[in-house]
């Protein structure tokens, strides 16, 4: 399909709604699998939401959408911009405070909540501000109040005589969403993208999937919808008339693969790390014929990743190995996955290298909220893992002469929400200012660092934390890790041990670490280190919902504790 000629979101869903079989099932939630919709349920339900919320929003008012992944969600964020509202999407892990800072700061006239743990979470709020018209709930809520709409009463009776598709009045510069970025300091910023800068970014992803594409794809989605990266591969869903499935949970992450066998998926680079961890040790104890079976698939996995030609016998042996062990691999998820998606931060080379070489095939992609959010990815045919790929033909990228990455294109915000003095520090002539520092290898765009997250030694060199980092959570004795060391003579770290490690002694974890040392140049070698035992979550506060550390958070809690090391 042509989706440059596409005016807005809902324009793309009505176009590929007219394409489907009508009674096949599109949405289904896997954790009650009598939760689902057809395409005509999704369609005619998009338009009976619609229709109610119109009677409470004008163009560009906000609605606060607050909910776990599931049908639900997609059939409200359609029925937004439908009424040419806007989304504001909200991570159900935020703190009070954080929905607080958010509702005074775009003032939503309805707020949609999934269920009564979730209205509680703003009750409070709610009654605070007389803006808000509407609660709207996908579940009962226990609540005496005429401002309430059921949404699951309100669609239990659809009326399908009414054919038509509603009249659009959008275009591709109009606001569609407002996506809070989970700041790793200080309040969040509301980024505003655009219908266009969505629609923009469909049309790249097309390009790198359509290799990949079946009938009716299927895709497993767990990244919460709340994400830019997850809110845009939901058009990118509807763009292939693919069937989506909406996780449970991280923890069933592996046995919902088995329950729907989707053949996309994404995430980001924590999860690919922890499956990294989990084959590896259960490779380590193999013995006899099945370790050396696994010995000779990474080796020869990792010639052809590098791009290295196997001879005669060794494509056969290959082969071999593609049945005898790749296939077993694969069946653990599902038997019918064509590739994974990683965004949302950096994968590890290794990790990258590893998941190829088992049969794994993972496209490394870049981007950010600001680009809504996709910049680049590798492409199926040539995955070079030590890379984001090449940028997509819609938008342009740049290198800076201090290293920077600029981005220009559809797909960049339209600014902050309330906060022109950040627009215009990250906005300049039309480019981007990522904060990343990168560079071109052969086309192929290559992250190098983060500019804030840069470490500089009294000697003037700049060392990259999250490669040291990389380096000790790829040991299974360490869970987690912060290093720290900006303007110090030295680098010190604190380390999370995993959970079967928590007893190891400090010579056994010095031992560990002298291994990673050995991987690392001079000045990256961790001299200090010591250790706690709450692992970083979202919920104290340490990550973000993409599972970032908040390392300013981080550092200023354990202050201290680094500066004895010196």
């Amino acid at each position: 399909m042509n989706i440059e000629n596409i005016n807005n979101l809902v324009e793309l869903f009505f176009v590929n709604y007219e394409k489907q079989n009508k009674n096949d099932k599109f949405l289904t939630s896997l954790k009650d699998q009598t939760n689902q919709f057809t395409w005509k349920e999704t369609f005619y339900s998009i338009k009976k939401v619609s229709s109610e919320i119109q009677k409470y929003v004008k163009k560009g008012d906000r609605c606060l959408l607050i909910s776990e992944n599931r049908p639900e969600w997609f059939i409200s964020d359609l029925s937004i911009m439908l009424s040419k509202a806007i989304t504001v999407p909200a991570y159900t892990t935020y703190a009070e405070r954080d929905y607080e800072y958010i509702i005074n700061d775009c003032m939503p006239k309805l707020i949609f909540v999934s269920n009564q743990e979730q209205f509680n979470k703003v009750k409070n709020i709610i009654s605070k501000n007389q803006f808000i018209e509407k609660i709207i709930s996908f579940e009962e809520l226990d609540i005496e109040n005429s401002k309430y709409i059921n949404l699951s009463n309100l669609i239990s009776n659809l009326d399908y005589e009414d054919e038509s598709i509603p009249k659009l009045e959008l275009e591709r510069k109009d606001p569609a969403c407002i996506i809070y970025t989970s700041g790793t300091q200080g309040n969040p910023k509301g980024v505003i993208l655009s219908h266009g800068g969505i629609l923009n970014n469909c049309e790249g992803s097309l390009d790198i999937l359509k290799p990949l594409l079946t009938n009716q794809t299927r895709f497993l989605t767990w990244l919460p919808l709340s994400h830019s990266y997850e809110h845009t591969v939901q058009f990118v869903q509807i763009s292939v008339g693919a069937k989506i499935f909406y996780a449970e949970s991280i923890e069933k992450l592996i046995k919902n693969m088995n329950d729907c066998k989707p053949q996309i998926m994404t995430a980001v680079p924590r999860f690919y790390q922890n499956l990294y961890q989990k084959i590896n040790a259960s490779f380590n104890k193999a013995t006899g014929l099945r370790k050396k079976l696994i010995f000779k698939m990474l080796e020869l996995g990792k010639k052809k990743i590098k791009k290295q030609d196997l001879s005669f016998v060794e494509n056969i042996i290959d082969n071999l190995l593609e049945n005898l062990v790749r296939k077993k691999i694969k069946s653990h998820f599902g038997g019918e996955l064509k590739t994974f998606v990683s965004g949302g931060g950096a994968l590890d080379k290794d990790v990258g290298v590893f998941l190829n070489a088992i049969g794994l095939p993972t496209l490394q992609g870049y981007g950010l909220t600001e680009t809504s959010p996709v910049v680049s990815c590798n492409p199926i045919h040539d995955i070079r893992v030590e890379t984001v790929g090449p940028p997509f033909k819609v938008n342009e990228v740049k290198i800076a002469e201090d290293g920077e990455i600029l981005v220009k294109g559809e797909n960049v915000m339209l600014g902050y929400w309330n906060n022109q003095e950040e627009t215009k520090k990250v906005l300049k002539d039309g480019w981007l200012y990522t904060g990343d520092i990168g560079v071109f290898d052969n086309g192929y765009l290559k992250i190098t660092d983060r500019k804030k997250d840069i470490l500089i030694t009294p000697g003037g060199d700049n060392i990259s934390p999250v490669k040291i980092e990389n380096e000790l959570t790829n040991s299974k004795l360490f869970d987690q890790s912060v290093v720290y060391g900006d303007n110090k003579p030295y680098l010190v770290a604190l380390l999370v041990l995993s959970e079967e490690n928590l007893d190891a002694t400090h010579d056994k974890i010095e031992k560990e670490l002298n291994k990673v040392n050995q991987k690392l140049s001079k000045i990256e070698n961790i001299k200090k280190f010591f250790t706690i035992n709450e692992k970083f979550s979202i919920e104290n506060g340490m990550l973000t919902p993409t599972l970032k550390l908040k390392r300013y958070k981080i550092i200023t809690k354990y202050k201290n504790q680094f500066e004895k090391l010196y």
